[in-house]
This record gives C-alpha cells, sequence and structure tokens, in this order.
C-alpha cells in the first residue's frame, strides 16, 4: 500500500455521547449534542484525493501564538485532524480581517501572516509541504504529507498595489481573494457592503490581468454579483469561488446566484460549497434572519470606498492583535435547536444543486472550517471529512463524480493557470 493510504485508512475513532468543546470565552467545557462519528473511513475516501477549497489557518498562531501541527482541544483545523480526515491538499487560506484596515494595518498583517504560514510549513515538514503547482500538489501527496497552497483571504493593501502583489507572489502566494474579505475596497465590490464601483473599475482588471501574468488564481468570493460576472470576464483564466452556497436555496447576499455560477463554469472555474447552515439551510436562515436584517445595497456611490474615508490613527497594529484574538477561534458555540440544525444530508443537496446547475466539473468543497461556520451535526471539525463522501454516496453519485467534487476540480484549476 502506498504511503498516503496507509495513513489515510486510519480509520475515524468513534466518539459516543455529547462532545465537550472549550469555550474560550467561558474557560470551561461546553456540551454539543452532535452526533457521533459514524466509524471508519469509506474506501472511496481513502482512496481520493481530497483538497479542501478553504480552511482558515494562522490566525490563532499568529496572535495566540499556538502550532498547527499540535492538536487542539478546541477549533475545527490542526494538522492532526486533517490527516485523520484524509485531506491531501488545501487552500491555506491565511487571512487578513477587517480589524486591520481602520489602521491601514492590512498590508503588514499579510506580510506577517504569509511569512508564519511559510514558517510553520517548513517546521510541520513531515505533515505539510508548500506547493506552488498542481504538479507540487500531487508530488507532495504521493510522499503521504499534505500541500499547502497558500491562499489569501482579506486585503492585502487596499488600494491594489501591484508592486506588492508581485512581492505576494514571489513568497509563495499563488491563490488571492480580490476583494477585502467583506469589505469594498479600491477596486472591487463586496457582496455585503457599499457599492462602489458598479461590480470592478479599470484598477481591478489591471489587478486580474496581473494575477493572470503571474499565474495566479483569482478568487471571487465575497464579491458582489456583478464583480463576480465581470471577473470572470476580464480574466483569461478559470475564477473560483473558493466557499459559498447558492443564493436560489438561502438568498443571503454571501451566496452566489445561478447567473454568475454559470458564468464561473463557462469559464472552466470551480465554485466550492460551503460547510454552514447559514448558506445551506433554508429553515436556519429564516430562523436568523430576522436577527440579520440585510439591506438592499444602493447604485454606485461616489468613488471612495468606505473604508478609505477616514482612517484611525489612535490604535498600534499590537493593540489590534490584543482585540482580534479575543474573537479566536472563530468557532460557532451558540446552541442550535433540532429543527434548525443542518444534517450533512442537507450539505450533499446542495452539491446536488450545484452538479445539476453547472455540471460535476465546476463543484467542489470550500468548508471554512475554522472560519466559524454553523457545520452540520456530523461534522465536529476536519477529522469528520470522510462523511461528504457517506453523503454523497447516499445520492447515488458515482465514484468517479465524487472523487471530482473531493478534490480533481480543485487540482484541475490549479493546473491551468499555474502550469
Amino acid at each position: 500500500m502506498k504511503r498516503r493510504n496507509a495513513i489515510k485508512s486510519l480509520a475515524l475513532l468513534p466518539v459516543t455521547g455529547n462532545i465537550l468543546r472549550i469555550n474560550p470565552a467561558l474557560s470551561a467545557p461546553v456540551a454539543e449534542n452532535r452526533l457521533p462519528s459514524s466509524g471508519p473511513m469509506p474506501d472511496l475516501h481513502r482512496e481520493a484525493f481530497v483538497m479542501d477549497g478553504h480552511t482558515h489557518v494562522m490566525s490563532r498562531e499568529l496572535v495566540l501564538k499556538t502550532d498547527i501541527g499540535q492538536r487542539y482541544p478546541d477549533g475545527t483545523v490542526d494538522l492532526p485532524r486533517a490527516k485523520e480526515g484524509g485531506l491531501d491538499a488545501m487552500f491555506f487560506s491565511v487571512y487578513t480581517p477587517e480589524n486591520y484596515y481602520p489602521g491601514r494595518f492590512e498590508t503588514k498583517n499579510t506580510f506577517r501572516v504569509i511569512n508564519l504560514a511559510l514558517d510553520q510549513i517548513r517546521k510541520n515538514n513531515s505533515m505539510i509541504e508548500l506547493a506552488l503547482t498542481a504538479s507540487d500538489i500531487e508530488r507532495i501527496s504521493k510522499k503521504g504529507k499534505m500541500a499547502a497552497f497558500l491562499d489569501l483571504e482579506g486585503g492585502y493593501d487596499l488600494y491594489g498595489d501591484l508592486d506588492l502583489l508581485r512581492a505576494l507572489y514571489k513568497l509563495g502566494l499563488r491563490s488571492m481573494q480580490l476583494t477585502a474579505h467583506s469589505t469594498t475596497n479600491a477596486f472591487i465590490d463586496a457582496c455585503n457592503d457599499v457599492y462602489t464601483w458598479g461590480g470592478i473599475n479599470d484598477h481591478g482588471r489591471a489587478v486580474i490581468r496581473e494575477m493572470n501574468n503571474l499565474g495566479m488564481v483569482i478568487n471571487v468570493a465575497h464579491a458582489s454579483n456583478d464583480a463576480i460576472i465581470q471577473s470572470v470576464a476580464a480574466s483569461r483564466h478559470p475564477v473560483i469561488y473558493s466557499h459559498g452556497g447558492f443564493y436560489k436555496i438561502v438568498d443571503h447576499p454571501r451566496c452566489i446566484t445561478d447567473e454568475a455560477a454559470k458564468a464561473i463554469a463557462s469559464k472552466g472555474g470551480v465554485i466550492g460549497v460551503h460547510f454552514g447552515s447559514l448558506f445551506n439551510n433554508p429553515k436556519y436562515w429564516a430562523w436568523q434572519k430576522p436577527k440579520n436584517p440585510i439591506k438592499v445595497q444602493p447604485n454606485p456611490q461616489p468613488k471612495i470606498p468606505r473604508i478609505l474615508s477616514t482612517q484611525v490613527t489612535t490604535q498600534t497594529i499590537e493593540d489590534v492583535d490584543r482585540e482580534f484574538a479575543r474573537e479566536l477561534p472563530f468557532t460557532y458555540n451558540e446552541t442550535i435547536p433540532d429543527e434548525y440544525w443542518m444534517h450533512v444530508d442537507q450539505l450533499a443537496r446542495v452539491i446536488d444543486y450545484g452538479v445539476n446547475l453547472v455540471g460535476e466539473d465546476h463543484i467542489a468543497l470550500g468548508s471554512d472550517l475554522d472560519g466559524g461556520p454553523e457545520l452540520p451535526r456530523e461534522i465536529r471539525d476536519i477529522s469528520d471529512y470522510p462523511q461528504i463522501t457517506i453523503a454523497m454516496q447516499k445520492l447515488g453519485y458515482s465514484d468517479q463524480r465524487i472523487k471530482k467534487i473531493l478534490g480533481l476540480n480543485w487540482l484541475r484549476v490549479i493546473r491551468q493557470v499555474t502550469g
């Protein structure tokens, strides 16, 4: 047996009773009535190439000085649990959140977090290696290690400086979300901020052109509908939407419209299905919607993005770190009533909606684990990844279709863009 398959053949340990997770805000165990794991990993999952299009890493490592190579007592992602879940590769989604934008610390934080990711990958070289291309991913996977494909979520520079983009590429960044997370920046509208550009502007097209020239994957998650469609049109290469749901299922602005999904697929791109109830479970969204009023965004406003109209000068980056640390880990600790709590079969139905909409070559998984999703009952953390395979098998999917969704579709796009 190849070393890769030998490692993935480790059975998932059955869990009984309530799951205890530490809530850092309470510093005490919190019982969660999750279903137990269902036993050994399916052979198909063990044999398949498995890649997640969006897992949060390095936020805790940066401000709490932890090590992703060690098993955490909280959160949903670390390398030991990722191995148990059969992960072969992941978009190693380094994150520069909104906390750092008012003081204009986004560029400094982005370089800090990417340098830290490289250090953590080197430190944990027995488990993971950096990949720059699809060939790298395959080579690393054959050695029985996980491949880390660096993806930036959040603004590397709110203005989109091309020299900084080139420097990040030289460090090893190979994928980037165009919006500044959920914030409209100087060149592209975010889906749930004030629309400023009517999609993207000329500089947005210049950023896309430079990413095409460098061979970087363009990620349009968190972009407005018009921005997604215009970005796809502007790009010479396939474009991805790394994590989200479908607007026809849940009418949250972070979910992708059928029109935008079809545009991405028409250019060979891929849509990653998020694991959270908020974007996938209509019953949960109906329960949450009154607490989260969504305002219809106005037509394009005067050409100054809201985030750039003022600057906070009273905080240091260390002050922001301390503020940000109080939010970590990004895990959902609130109790969900049974009638609103999604099972993994609902997540499979969302995957099936996407397959019927754009075809099996354009759907993948972008869990957002450690990004705070309200996970299905059957999934506690990344070690429960085989539950997705089991759910797709129950739909009657062929082995080949499941393998595409589990990772081959991501691999294809990376090969086309970076090759």
